[in-house]
């Protein structure tokens, strides 16, 4: 990317603001024309009904899978549903699941008059609906899971033939998959359809007929909640008229006696929307052999211009809707007058931002400023160990990366690459200050390290091969160190490490071991010259042997010189 510098972030914002605003005026302007006007509410409209049109695939797509599952093409289906109840229920309660809403109920009922259905009221839980002879009333069951225990509910008062039912006679009378007319549901009193497929035996002969009742509850809902303008309306309605869904009316009413009926669309409650039926009858009353969104315009008897969208929907099982989606002109000549109000405030707004953005840009330039003039007071005080977050392309990011490399550099030594003795103090310091504020004790382990016989080496064989052994000892310590343990060069031939969770000697072993055979290693430096590596350890566990930093490294520095001292002393034995 790019560096942008100071100077370009001065001046770009001037001049991107007059660029955006010259642009925004000429798109309002081009806006305000007629012809967007009907543009865009083309576009909206075809947009809306094709939205609508999505929604009705999704709203059916799961009947067809509803019925596959509940019986699969292929598997035989046998004359008495009680051989094979146990597979029919799962089958049943498997094709329920699948689309819970809007089919779950599906049912069969086969020549004999016997069936069977599941109508699940929950993911858990349903009712099993039953009968095994044509003149017994069906048995509800309550039924909990797949393989729940049906627990008996009731017996149905009216004695339920299937073979008389219009799903019944129409998955009969069809070799394919039929839906039959959209009526209201006695139990729910919403609008269902239903889908139903002929079963045949393995004979290829008719032995019955399953089904699923698709409620258009939902359908209804979604076009209710469509948002596309204060007086915009949207509705579904079949070939011959009756509504199925409106975003402004009911679909349902209630006749002189009190009896649910379906509603026509021509005698809608709302206005508009017989308005628009009207309109639309023409091109819908023929063959539905177009199904790509068509749209015209009308002005009514108000002198309200209405723009129209239309799409029809058709199905391999019969289902023929038409959505439909009505704009009155006013709703997008209301935003037209609102953009030009919109316009004019831009222009005032734009004048003030010119006026103020120069300080903005210069508190943005300020701001890292001073963060980085306090990190570097913090520097001189002795703070290291916090990191300057400036993430900018300019002088100041530049500025701030080169600082932040300087306190790497401060925290690091040079000669063995492991953190010096100030980053390490600063680690312990930091772990404690943890452990106060969460008032809880994280116990660990510091350890001395003084190699052994270093003013030997540096003596003998001059300090090239002293800092060659110095480098040596800090990479094997370093790559022996375990996941929670940190390696830092104290001073000299001196080291120091801090392992996390090592509270006593016993954890602290195996460690000690891993470290001591990696320095046992002989250190190869040409083939005249070997050298062995060894040290005196000394180790001091928080919070048993120090509370702080000073007391744990007093400590683990004083039992390094005993373990020095033991060292020595077993060399003059031996």
């Amino acid at each position: 990317m790019a560096k942008l510098s100071l100077r370009s972030a001065l001046i770009l914002p001037y001049v991107a603001l007059i660029i955006c605003l010259a642009l925004a005026i000429g798109l309002l302007s081009y806006n305000a024309g007629s012809h967007a006007v009907q543009t865009v509410s083309n576009h909206l409209l075809k947009e809306t009904v094709s939205r609508l049109s999505q929604a009705i695939d999704r709203h059916v797509v799961g009947s067809v899978a509803t019925l596959e599952t509940a019986f699969p093409e292929g598997i035989p289906v046998q004359k008495d549903i009680r051989n094979e109840f146990e597979a029919i229920r799962t089958r049943l309660w498997t094709a329920s699941s699948l689309y819970l809403d809007p089919n779950n109920y599906v049912y069969y009922g086969n020549v004999a008059g016997q069936g069977i259905g599941l109508y699940r009221d929950s993911i858990s839980s349903g009712e099993l609906r039953v009968k095994f002879e044509p003149n017994e009333h069906r048995t509800f069951y309550k039924v909990d899971g797949i393989n729940g225990e049906p627990q008996f509910s009731s017996v149905e008062e009216k004695n339920f033939d299937p073979r008389i039912r219009p799903w019944f006679q129409a998955g009969w009378e069809n070799v394919d998959d039929i839906w039959t007319s959209v009526y209201i549901d006695f139990k729910t009193q919403h609008l269902v359809a239903t889908r139903a497929r002929r079963i045949e035996s393995e004979y290829e002969e008719f032995e019955g007929v399953v089904a699923t009742d698709m409620s258009l509850r939902s359908l209804n809902d979604f076009i209710g909640n469509l948002n596309i303008s204060e007086n915009a309306i949207a509705f579904i309605v079949e070939s011959n008229g009756m509504l199925i869904a409106s975003s402004h009316s009911s679909n349902i009413r209630q006749d002189e006696n009190g009896a649910n009926i379906r509603v026509p669309a021509e005698e809608s409650e709302n206005v508009l929307l017989s308005e628009v039926y009207s309109k639309i009858m023409p091109f819908i009353s023929g063959e539905m052999e177009n199904l790509k969104p068509e749209s015209f315009s009308f002005t009514n008897e108000q002198n309200r211009e209405i723009h129209v969208a239309y799409n029809k929907f058709e199905d391999e099982a019969g289902l023929k809707w038409i959505n439909v989606v009505a704009i009155p002109s006013e709703d997008f000549m209301e935003g037209i007058k609102n953009n030009v109000i919109q316009t004019l405030f831009l222009g005032v707004l734009a004048t003030a931002f010119v006026s103020i953005i120069g300080l903005i840009t210069l508190q943005w330039v300020t701001k890292d400023l001073k963060l980085l003039s306090n990190a570097v007071n913090r520097v001189g005080s002795g703070f290291l160990e916090e990191p300057i977050n400036i993430q900018r392309k300019d002088e100041i990011g530049d500025l701030a990366k080169n600082f932040s490399a300087m306190q790497k550099r401060l925290h690091t030594d040079y000669l063995t690459g492991l953190p010096n003795r100030y980053a390490f103090e600063q680690h312990i310091k930091a772990t404690i200050g943890e452990c106060d504020a969460a008032e809880t004790i994280t116990p660990f382990t510091v350890l001395f390290f003084d190699l052994n016989n270093f003013k030997t080496i540096n003596d003998v064989y001059g300090h090239d091969v002293g800092d060659q052994t110095l480098r040596e000892f800090a990479l094997r310590l370093n790559n022996n160190m375990p996941p929670n343990g940190l390696a830092a060069r104290f001073a000299g031939d001196e080291f120091v490490v801090m392992i996390n969770n090592v509270e006593n000697k016993k954890d602290l072993e195996p460690i000690l071991l891993k470290i001591e055979k990696a320095l046992s290693e002989p250190l190869i430096l040409s083939d005249e010259l070997e050298l062995t590596l060894s040290a005196a350890i000394g180790a001091a566990h928080y919070p048993k042997n120090g509370v702080n930093v000073e007391q744990l490294l007093i400590v683990a520095d004083q039992k390094m010189y005993i373990n020095k001292a033991e060292i020595k002393k077993n060399d003059s034995i031996s």
